[in-house]
């Protein structure tokens, strides 16, 4: 038995996004870009794939520009506004300090580059607060980037409010939305938001595509030289079966998002309910203002790769982080950032859950979990030294 319990790293393919996908593979292979009957009728599915997928986000088609995945779009909207900010004189720019690396790895270059780059501290709860983005805004800021729903942690932050505060700033206003795109309610233009990225791999679509949206009239960089594919945004020949898969993907968790949270909200709580009967463990961020199917624990004493072995030896596939930075031996940075100390942030566990998922499984992760946290604990000096009193307990 394997229990799948990793859907914030990747998700299984929908046989929508499947089926969706097997036409365009040997029946309308052509290269959108060519002027024949074949290419043409590429084009006119890529047109119709680009439709689909702006509506589900209340965007514009022409918004809507086809990348590699989260990483490409997180990066080809940091450089654009940095770019269209430099014009105006303007090259600071505000984020937080638990982003996923593709924004800080970027935002390090455009340092490197001279921009100023303000990165807030968060919250214990894994949240950034309004006040803090309208305090750190200056005169010369071109750009505020906020990820919609964090990676590690799954803590929703209040986009819509701080979009609000950019679009009165006349600020762009980026939000990484790649664990949220099609687990939440997204509609750029009530939640004022100007680029937002997406991978189409996290709702059950193929990997190695995804969509930067860019509000209509902001010019974006492009990444790559070569052909005027994507408007000029992007050259290289579309993907159009990945991006078929991508575009069902997306339609079939929108239509159905509503139901699938109200079960994963029952799951994911009866998850955390079990896991926090562990003695000194404690949930990571908000309990409630979360993805509904993300739950992330610290338990002291333990090596949180050593529970990740065990763990999938009795069957269960989870994960201690982002699945971007599993083979550093750092600890999280979203961790730090949330104020756990070293020794903490290294026993942890991150258990991300799919519509597939069955209160069966639920019980029996706890009932393993409970099992392997405690032989980790029992072979431990340093929980010995915890137990006997020689070290003073972090989690209480």
């Amino acid at each position: 038995m394997k229990i799948y319990l990793d859907n914030a790293a990747t998700t299984k393919m929908s046989k929508a996004a499947i089926e969706a996908m097997l036409p365009y593979m040997d029946g309308v292979y052509g290269n959108p870009s060519s002027l024949h009957s074949i290419g043409q009728a590429a084009s006119e599915v890529l047109t119709n794939a680009r439709k689909q997928i702006a509506e589900c986000i209340n965007a514009l088609p022409e918004e809507i520009t086809f990348t590699s995945g989260g990483s490409e779009a997180d990066n080809q909207a940091l450089i654009s506004a940095a770019r269209i900010g430099q014009r105006n004189g303007k090259r600071h720019i505000v984020s937080t300090a638990f982003e996923h690396h593709a924004v800080l790895h970027t935002l390090n270059a455009l340092e490197k580059d001279g921009f100023e780059i303000t990165l807030l501290n968060v919250h214990e709860n894994g949240i950034v607060l309004p006040e803090q983005i309208a305090d750190a805004i200056r005169d010369d800021t071109c750009l505020v980037t906020v990820m919609y729903a964090n990676n590690e942690i799954g803590t929703l932050q209040p986009i819509e409010a701080i979009g609000e505060i950019c679009r009165a700033n006349n600020i762009l206003f980026h939000t990484d939305a790649v664990q949220a795109a099609g687990h939440m309610h997204i509609n750029v233009k009530e939640q004022n938001i100007d680029m937002l990225s997406l991978s189409a791999h996290k709702f059950h679509g193929p990997k190695g595509i995804g969509v930067l949206y860019a509000k209509k009239g902001i010019p974006l960089a492009s990444l790559i030289e070569g052909g005027a594919q994507e408007r000029g945004r992007r050259a290289g020949t579309e993907n159009i079966p990945a991006i078929m898969g991508m575009a069902a993907a997306l339609k079939e968790s929108c239509a159905h998002l509503d139901n699938r949270a109200k079960r994963l909200h029952i799951l994911r709580d009866q998850l955390i309910d079990g896991l926090s009967q562990i003695p000194h463990s404690i949930l990571n961020g908000d309990a409630l203002n979360r993805l509904p199917g993300n739950v992330s624990f610290c338990f002291e004493g333990i090596e949180g790769e050593s529970l990740l072995l065990l763990l999938d030896d009795r069957g269960i596939c989870a994960s201690s982080g982002s699945a971007c930075t599993s083979g550093s031996l750092d600890p999280s940075h979203v961790l730090l950032a949330i104020g756990r100390v070293h020794d903490v942030a290294h026993g942890s566990l991150r258990l991300t859950l799919s519509d597939e998922n069955t209160e069966e499984q639920i019980e029996y992760t706890i009932k393993t979990v409970k099992e392997v946290v405690a032989y980790l604990r029992s072979i431990s000096p340093v929980w010995r030294d915890l137990a006997d009193g020689k070290r003073e307990f972090i989690i209480k």
